[in-house]
């Protein structure tokens, strides 16, 4: 059975893990014509996630349900735990980002990586995942990336190394993301080892 108390512990890294530089969008390299034909500036996902990471030497794990809204301006992310109940909510704009966790005060601060460091003690370089849920990514050499079943891996110049194991329809004229593995060895800081596991419903038919 999930440890409610360690999830309400490590929410904070698993919010942060799926929702962190939101704005980076602004900074990719540009993306080439078909790219910007796949992307969308305002989408909303549903899905899981599951984070494992190494902190003073102790390896840590959690899972849970996710729902992200975004928009040109402003990305929300809500967390939850299997049994549904919402255990962190995430929210960054140009202005702000904002994190508030069950039974907890709200945390503010100017942007992503102020936050992170008030939260968590160090900073997540995590440099895109607003661009990696639907495929896109900015490679070690600073071009851009997008997956496809073909071409499912890519090392960032950050060094994540993003493998995109499963899609919504292979078939389809742009096959979107469904099952997505990112990990990161060495971060410098508290936590040694870091990966999490995103999977990705199916997106609702249009009404």
């Amino acid at each position: 059975m999930m440890n409610v108390s360690l999830f309400r512990r490590t929410a904070p890294v698993l919010a942060l893990a799926g929702a962190l530089s939101l704005l980076a969008g602004c900074a990719s390299a540009p993306r080439s014509t078909a790219s910007v034909a796949a992307f969308q500036d305002t989408v909303e996902f549903n899905g899981r996630i599951a984070i494992s990471f190494i902190r003073d030497g102790k390896k840590e794990a959690m899972n849970g349900n996710f729902n992200w809204q975004q928009t040109p301006s402003r990305t929300d992310v809500s967390l939850n735990s299997p049994t549904g109940q919402t255990v962190a909510r995430i929210s960054v704009t140009d202005h702000a980002a904002t994190l508030q966790q069950s039974g907890q005060p709200l945390r503010t601060a100017p942007d992503l990586d102020s936050l992170t460091r008030q939260t968590l003690g160090w900073t997540l370089p995590v440099g895109g995942l607003r661009d990696w849920l639907q495929g896109h990514a900015t490679d070690a050499d600073g071009k851009p990336f997008t997956a496809s079943p073909a071409n499912d891996a890519v090392v960032t110049r950050d060094g994540w190394k993003i493998e995109y194991l499963g899609w919504q329809d292979e078939a389809a004229a742009v096959p979107q993301p469904r099952r997505i593995d990112v990990t990161r060895l060495t971060l410098g800081q508290q936590v040694d080892e870091l990966s999490f596991r995103i999977v990705l419903d199916p997106a609702a038919p249009a009404s």
